[in-house]
């Protein structure tokens, strides 16, 4: 099965007409990006927008042997026209299935928002999965069918729609999961390709055709990451954004709550309405457990606040414990959690400041912290596939 996609954009394509934005002032050559629209075997159209035809011959491909039309979602705009001797568009009820005389069948799926998705399987068997913008499927079973060779979703706006197909094995391992409708609200260029490998997903160019079920080089989602980042550079963020097309995530809080501190319950706060309803937390340090254990994806936040746990309970802040033994002991305890991560088999997403480039600390037990976060950060780096550091909200890959 064959998929040409016409367009890959939002329903108002990229750039959009008029907008000063950043987004569209760098959406030109391959990030230019017209209202999504799929062809399947030349037979059926998934969405039908402005310009389909045009689309269609500058892909090599024609719409003239299109026997069915079926629409996701309204159209935001003008009225489209239907190109001559295409049939007229409609759109499936839900639950309800087409059987096409090319040996396709088509499902409608049912969504969380306004619009309708698709189901379709070709008369190979290769299956493939199509969602409207803006929405994610409702009602899905655990174990209710086979992976997708193909997801098609708007992975930027709803990364929990991704995270509901994993959750129930609708998406695997071997899923090739492409991002559409993207439109100026999603980084430009290469921001988005970083993005979308992080949460195993790729973009394409409009016009590109897809061999549904034929390996496509996608980078492997990095089982252990560090985030590096200054206070309030958008670290915790990107952490978080790493993980939420992930089912099942455990929050690792490492701060505590802080009893009477109202500052830092509102910064907690902020933190937990951020995070999808579906991830559990656990306030600990004792992260080497947890690593040990199998189970779902770790967000740690993070490594700077374990430190000063860890300094705490070997008495670092003391010139005469920390020459008595308590440099020691933290060099053991930091030896253990590098142990941990280099031998898990968990993905691992940790968060961590990066002190070292500032003020240098006016009294020594701050110069310690400073010299020990380093070491710690370093010795955590060297056991991880990937490394960046955030800077302003943007993010510069180390490794």
């Amino acid at each position: 099965m064959e998929v040409t996609l016409l367009g890959t954009g939002a329903p108002a394509g990229l750039p959009r007409p008029d907008c000063p934005c950043a987004a569209c002032s760098c959406a030109v050559g391959e990030d230019a990006r017209a209202a999504t629209a799929l062809l399947v075997d030349g037979t059926l159209l998934l969405d039908l927008t402005p310009g389909a035809a045009f689309a269609a011959a500058r892909a090599g491909r024609s719409l003239g042997g299109v026997r069915q039309v079926l629409l996701s979602h309204p159209h935001d705009g003008p009225a489209v026209e239907v190109p001559a001797a295409l049939p007229q568009p409609a759109r499936v009820p839900d639950g309800r299935e087409l059987a096409l005389l090319t040996g396709h069948r088509v499902r409608a799926v049912s969504m969380d928002a306004g619009g309708t998705g698709y189901a379709v399987t070709g008369p190979d068997g290769q299956r493939l999965l199509y969602l409207p913008p803006g929405g994610a499927p409702a009602g899905l079973e655990n174990g209710s069918a086979d992976s997708y060779d193909l997801v098609l979703l708007d992975v930027v706006g709803r990364p929990d729609a991704l995270a509901r197909l994993r959750a129930v094995g609708s998406a695997g391992p071997t899923t090739d999961v492409v991002a559409v409708h993207l439109g100026h609200d999603v980084p430009p260029g290469a921001e988005l390709r970083r993005r979308l490998a992080a949460a195993g997903a790729r973009a394409v160019p409009d016009g590109t055709t897809l061999t549904v079920g034929v390996y496509e080089d996608v980078p492997d989602v990095p089982r252990r990451t560090l985030v590096l980042g200054g206070a309030r550079s958008g670290k915790s963020v990107e952490a978080e954004r790493r993980l939420e097309s992930f089912p099942d995530v455990l929050y690792v809080a490492t701060g505590g709550s802080r009893g009477g501190d109202t500052e830092w319950a509102a910064r907690v706060a902020v933190h937990r309405e951020r995070r999808p309803g579906s991830w559990r937390t656990t306030e600990t340090c004792d992260l080497v457990p947890l690593l040990a254990q199998d189970g779902a994806p770790l967000l740690i936040d993070c490594l700077s606040l374990w430190l000063t746990d860890a300094m705490d309970s070997v008495g670092a802040w003391d010139d005469t414990e920390w020459a008595a033994g308590g440099e020691k002991a933290l060099r053991e305890r930091v030896r253990e959690l590098t142990e941990a991560v280099r031998a898990t088999r968990r993905t691992v997403v940790a968060v961590s400041n990066e002190v070292g480039s500032g003020i240098v600390p006016a009294t020594a037990s701050g110069r310690r912290y400073r010299d020990e976060l380093g070491r710690l950060n370093a010795a955590f780096a060297g056991e991880c596939e990937q490394v960046v550091l955030v800077v302003a909200g943007q993010v510069v890959v180390l490794r």
